[in-house]
């Protein structure tokens, strides 16, 4: 017998060597089989490995990980060696672990103040980085825009099924767009109410801006629309910044972001009240509002074509039926390289827990399921996508590749940041309410007697922004969890201050640091929840789908009709 049932009813997992009694299935309907041998091979999760390579990936010697650098290579060659060491194969053309991703840095030389002036002739002048942000749109060496008027457009947002249009057909054309960092959320059924949806992300809106052939489009920032502060918009998007190589897809000529203030002090410019307009905006009645205020811009661009490659191996299947089918685990490899300084003078970026504890964690799931003593059913995929924190580059790459058909994969389990602070009686689904993976997950989480919630912060948007949406986006059921707040031990709320004391102070700075108080046992629970939830899609006869109306069921239905007429 290669294969033991988990009662969910008594959240006790039945060893390989006990006969299984009549299988049973929790409230949820949902029954997983976890092949012979699950228990020992999870037990290989371990703290003591999980630190091993969070502290190579994360150290000093591969700086941080940027985009097409040298420690970006060293960081590939790592994880690389690291398959193979687990008996994963090549992914692609069965002798490579890297998929080359052709990229164009670019670093707009911004001016140090950025004017706006009204129709009388007043004006009003932001300085770079602390008010303003100014990336290019375009992959060209120098950026002009004349006398430009601003134009405020609400969320940016055309959505046919929402009956929902800030554009109503005016004619943008060279325009500068003023637009919020949100969506529509004032009632439940209206863009999935408080949850952020895609239309609510900044890269959304630039794209949108574009469509409508805007010159440029600045986002207004705030902390609770953003769902972080300033202090990410900056040291996310100074410097170097990546893209792929531009098709014939339209864009603009520079995008930006503005600080709340200085939103305001822009609309008063132009005798208009900030709060007054986005009241309007929140109407499908909406249109446009020019504000009488004009911009000029002429700055350079520093171009350069790089490369960098996703990482990938596959464990393959042992039922040749299934064996062609795969469940993804994903975790991102790039970071923000070397950057501006800190306080300290520390210069490199270097993503420990955004993302090292995550990849530590896909090799350590990885790694379970080469211990087995018989492989799953289908076959198992860790990837390790490239360009993350900068768009979602390397995995909306690849899902758009083929390299592996998005109808073949049949769930992408996402690993991104972690828990670092000890057991939580309760894990975080990022997003939750999208798929079946929700009812999986939380059977499998009984057997750590553990508690299943959303997220708290669903303005944040939070599934959207990390590598599961591109498998999303290609119908591919998704998911992101991990511990969520409950500490074991702590009183109410320490978890929420540990996790917002992190969030500002060390995202996306180089504080992000393997610490000596960091604590891996609760991220050993969530990668050992992620290793039973994984091999029981791997040999489940059926599969999770996404639930019914959800934004990406149809793409779903659309990529197994396409996979079944192929063949």
């Amino acid at each position: 017998m290669r294969s033991f049932t988990v009662l969910f009813v008594a959240a006790l997992v039945i060893g390989c060597g006990t006969p299984a009694p009549t299988p049973k299935t929790g409230e949820s309907g949902i029954e997983l089989e976890l092949p012979a041998g699950f228990e020992p091979a999870s037990a290989t999760i371990t703290a003591e490995n999980l630190l091993a390579d969070v502290s190579m990936l994360s150290g000093d010697e591969f700086e941080g990980r940027g985009p097409g650098s040298e420690g970006d290579r060293k960081a590939r060659s790592y994880l690389a060696e690291r398959l193979a060491e687990m008996g994963f194969e090549p992914l692609f053309d069965g002798e490579s672990y890297e998929q080359p991703v052709e990229i164009v840095g670019l670093t707009a030389n911004a001016p140090a103040d950025l004017s706006f002036t009204a129709v009388g002739g007043s004006s009003v002048s932001y300085r770079f980085a602390d008010e303003y942000m100014l990336m290019a749109g375009v992959q060209e060496p120098a950026v002009s825009v004349t006398d430009a008027e601003v134009v405020f457009v609400g969320y940016g947002i055309v959505a046919p099924e929402e009956n929902w249009d800030d554009f109503k057909g005016v004619d943008l054309e060279g325009k500068i767009l003023l637009m919020l960092n949100d969506d529509p959320d004032w009632e439940p059924d209206l863009f999935g109410g408080e949850r952020k949806l895609s239309y609510g992300r900044w890269d959304y809106k630039y794209a949108s801006a574009a469509r409508q052939g805007a010159a440029g489009a600045i986002i207004v920032h705030t902390t609770e629309s953003a769902g972080y502060p300033w202090t990410v918009v900056r040291a996310s998007n100074i410097g170097e910044q990546f893209e792929l190589v531009a098709g014939d897809e339209p864009r603009t000529r520079f995008n930006g972001w503005l600080t709340w203030e200085g939103s305001m002090a822009l609309a008063e410019l132009g005798d208009h009240d900030l709060e007054a307009l986005i009241e309007s905006a929140r109407s499908r009645d909406f249109q446009p509002v020019p504000l009488g205020v004009t911009t000029s811009v002429d700055f350079t661009v520093d171009v350069k074509p790089n490369s960098t490659a996703n990482v990938a191996g596959v464990l393959r299947g042992s039922d040749p039926e299934l064996a062609d089918e795969m469940v993804v685990l994903s975790a991102h490899h790039d970071h923000f390289g070397i950057g501006e300084p800190d306080e300290t003078g520390d210069v490199i970026y270097n993503g420990a827990l955004d993302n090292g504890v995550a990849m530590a964690q896909a090799l350590a799931v990885g790694g379970a399921f080469a211990e087995l003593p018989e492989g799953p059913r289908r076959s198992i995929l860790v990837f390790f996508p490239a360009v993350e924190e900068q768009g979602i580059l390397g995995s909306k790459y690849f899902s758009k590749s083929g390299v592996v058909h998005p109808g073949r994969m049949v769930t992408d389990i996402n690993f991104e940041l972690g828990n670092v602070w000890g057991k939580t009686s309760d894990v975080i689904i990022y997003g939750r309410g999208k798929s079946e993976l929700d009812d999986w997950l939380t059977e499998a989480a009984k057997t750590q007697n553990r508690t299943i919630r959303g997220e708290q912060d669903v303005k944040a948007g939070w599934f959207y922004r990390s590598d599961q949406i591109s498998f999303a986006r290609v119908g591919v059921p998704a998911i992101w969890f991990k511990s969520g707040v409950d500490f074991i031990g702590r009183e109410p709320g320490w978890g929420e201050k540990q996790y917002a004391d992190w969030i500002g102070t060390k995202y996306h700075t180089p504080g992000d640091e393997v610490e000596d108080s960091w604590v891996f046992d609760g991220l050993v629970e969530d990668a050992q929840l992620a290793f039973m939830l994984a091999a029981a899609v791997a040999d489940a006869d059926a599969t999770p789908t996404w639930y019914a109306g959800d934004e990406f069921e149809a793409t779903r239905q659309a990529a197994l009709a396409d996979l079944a007429k192929s063949h």
